[in-house]
């Protein structure tokens, strides 16, 4: 595949209650450096929650995923409804406790989470279209909540990975870089800041699944 497509689900602006920003803009960057385009989308909704970063605390307001998300994308954005699995040839889907939080709900109910039906719908899309799908730190636990069965990694963090394991996925641990491919289902997963990690970790692991992705993809 000569130039990949990319849509990059984001999930606001933030780590704490969107978007991780260094996972979603070195994700971008990977995209662009291995050849391929990205479209950016964000479901049209209000965030679960906003985080003032500076303290870590609630803050008193509401904000929208895709008002928020269109930071990052310097608003080249599209609302995920608008989202066509005819149009991209890979889905990948940055972390960041937004994707836990206004994507799915494992934040707050873990194993029990649901995923949002848009998010849900191009996951589904795509899997029946036979493309792949990426996703970084957090948000393979949307994967989890989706395709039953699937092979993953968000690290070493046993809790949240017996979290997965009880929604039907299949764990596998990693360390910083390291990709999970679960072949038969196209899937590419890869810890980033759910260890801890470095910005220079993050580019790698972005890369490195960028790559897995397209690899799959061809």
């Amino acid at each position: 595949m000569s130039k990949p497509t990319f849509a990059v689900v984001l999930s606001g602006c933030g780590v704490y209650d969107g978007s991780e920003i260094h996972e979603a803009v070195l994700t971008l960057l990977a995209i662009d450096r291995n050849g391929g385009t990205a479209q950016c989308y964000a479901p049209d909704i209000a965030q679960r929650d906003v985080v003032n970063h500076l303290t870590g605390q609630p803050a008193a307001e509401s904000r929208n995923v895709l008002v928020e998300a269109a930071r990052i994308a310097r608003g080249k954005i599209k609302p995920l409804a608008e989202f066509d699995a005819k149009a991209a040839d890979i889905l990948i889907f940055p972390g960041g406790f937004g994707a836990a939080k206004n994507l799915c709900s494992f934040a707050v109910d873990g194993p029990e989470a649901t995923i949002d039906s848009e998010v849900e719908k191009a996951v589904k899309a795509m899997a029946a279209a036979g493309k792949p799908i990426g996703a970084l730190c957090i948000a393979p636990a949307i994967l989890a909540g989706v395709l039953k069965g699937v092979e993953l990694t968000i690290g070493s963090d046993a809790g949240t990975a017996a979290a997965l394991e009880k929604m039907g996925a299949r764990h596998r641990d990693t360390t910083h870089a390291q990709v999970v491919v679960d072949t038969a289902r196209k899937v590419a997963t890869t810890p980033c800041y759910m260890l801890d990690a470095t910005v220079s970790q993050i580019a790698d692991g972005a890369d490195a699944v960028v790559k897995a992705l397209i690899k799959l993809a061809d």
